[in-house]
């Protein structure tokens, strides 16, 4: 039996909002604006510090980049956050992977001062693992429900092959050996459903899907 609404909602809710951008976030090295950059270069290069922030009288009040660096002090290198560059520690994570898709790095902000860093590589760390993981849970959950709704008495198997449908017969046997009580539809992988959600045109018309 597929979930119901409201246990499908309340673990949305834990994907989209428990995990968020702090989770990932990496503290920005810096540096005075009065420092040399021939030792801040060297710093950068010797810890593969693509850029790092620039204070002014102990705050983090900019940038520098590695590719702009040449003979002065940092601060004839900073570079200004602007707002497209900077986003909020408690930002949810699905908003960081849209903003990520345009830009590669993004400035972590706590409190009204940026103090953090993260990348792409970050999106390989384990708690977006764990959101990702939870997001196609939930799109596997959706899928069910509405198979289960707009496809009644089996009538999702003219979608499937003989082979993938024999496939969860015999799971649905073993289930029921061990005095487990589901559906064949509970029997179905993701793909399974995915195939059913694709060749039918109405289930395919109630997702984001094309």
């Amino acid at each position: 039996m597929s979930p119901s609404p409201s246990t499908v909602h309340s673990l949305r809710r834990v994907f989209m909002q428990a995990f968020v951008v702090h989770d990932i976030t990496e503290p920005l090295v810096s540096f005075d604006d009065f420092a040399p950059t021939s030792q801040v270069r060297e710093l950068m290069e010797e810890g593969h510090y693509e850029v790092v922030g620039i204070r002014q009288r102990g705050r983090i009040e900019g940038y520098m980049e590695i590719d702009d660096v040449s003979d002065g002090t940092c601060g004839d290198f900073m570079k200004p956050f602007e707002d497209s560059q900077v986003i909020l520690s408690a930002a949810p994570l699905p908003e960081l992977v849209l903003r990520l898709r345009d830009q590669r790095r993004l400035f972590v902000s706590t409190f009204g001062r940026v103090g953090g860093i993260v990348s792409r590589s970050d999106l390989d760390k384990p708690p977006v693992r764990m959101w990702l993981f939870g997001m196609v849970t939930l799109i596997e959950m959706r899928f069910g429900r509405l198979i289960e709704q707009y496809c009644p008495g089996e009538s999702w198997r003219e979608f499937l092959s003989a082979s993938r449908v024999e496939k969860a017969e015999k799971l649905l046997l073993e289930r029921d050996r061990r005095n487990q009580s589901v559906s064949l539809l509970d029997c179905l992988q993701l793909s399974d459903k995915s195939q059913i959600v694709a060749r039918s045109p109405t289930l395919r018309g109630l997702t984001r899907f094309e």
